[in-house]
């Protein structure tokens, strides 16, 4: 059975141009998210949250080994984790220099024959297991993203602040509005990567007027 992976298949919304930003349309997904709030960095909530999107996303990927699969199943590569941010007003605009005020949403997509008794019941075997009481905050969901402009940063995450700009320049030269929550998605493993290597695509819904 040939293994879809997300990535290649969607080269539209995995593979945008690192120099010129683009507008893409984004169909409604399905995701395991956990909600957060403040800087990323040293902490332990974030931490957690990303152990326990991939362990559950990786228990429902290997789930079928034991037991048929359900009708639309296909082998699959696990896609990769992605965040909302949004600053505390609900302002579309997201300041990279104001880390304390972050809100976010830690995310995984899912392909669609998952259904929320298998999430469920999974998220409750990985809790066992891992004793993660962070499993608790985790919902399955339906995120409807629609049309958005994005871009690809390469390099640490520190340093978004132009290409966010470069988004936002193109926004209002196109005579769009912001809306919703700033979006980015991580192609890249800060674990096993140096920052100047990292890929980030960042991407923000819009409005036409």
């Amino acid at each position: 059975m040939t293994k879809i992976d997300f990535k290649k298949l969607h080269k539209d919304w995995y593979k945008p141009s690192s120099k010129n930003v683009s507008a893409v349309n984004v169909p409604a997904m399905n995701f395991l998210m956990i909600d957060g709030k403040g800087s990323p960095d040293k902490n332990p909530s974030f931490t957690s949250a990303i152990e326990a999107l991939f362990a559950v996303s990786f228990g429902l990927k290997f789930m079928f080994k034991k037991q048929p699969a359900p009708k639309g199943f296909f082998e699959y590569v696990v896609p990769p984790l992605e965040g909302l941010w949004w600053m505390p007003d609900n302002n579309p605009g997201f300041w990279v220099e104001r880390k304390e005020e972050w809100l976010w949403t830690l995310m995984i997509m899912q392909p669609d024959f998952f259904t929320q008794e298998m999430v469920a019941g999974m998220i409750e075997k990985i809790k066992t297991k891992k004793g993660l009481d962070i499993l608790d905050q985790m919902r399955f969901e339906s995120f409807d993203e629609g049309k958005a402009v994005q871009i690809l940063h390469v390099g640490p995450y520190s340093e978004e602040g132009p290409n966010i700009q470069k988004m936002h320049d193109f926004v209002a030269q196109e005579g769009w509005s912001l809306t919703g929550k700033h979006h980015e998605i991580y192609l890249g493993d800060p674990r096993r990567a140096a920052p100047e290597k990292l890929r980030t695509i960042l991407r923000h819904p819009v409005k036409e007027k």
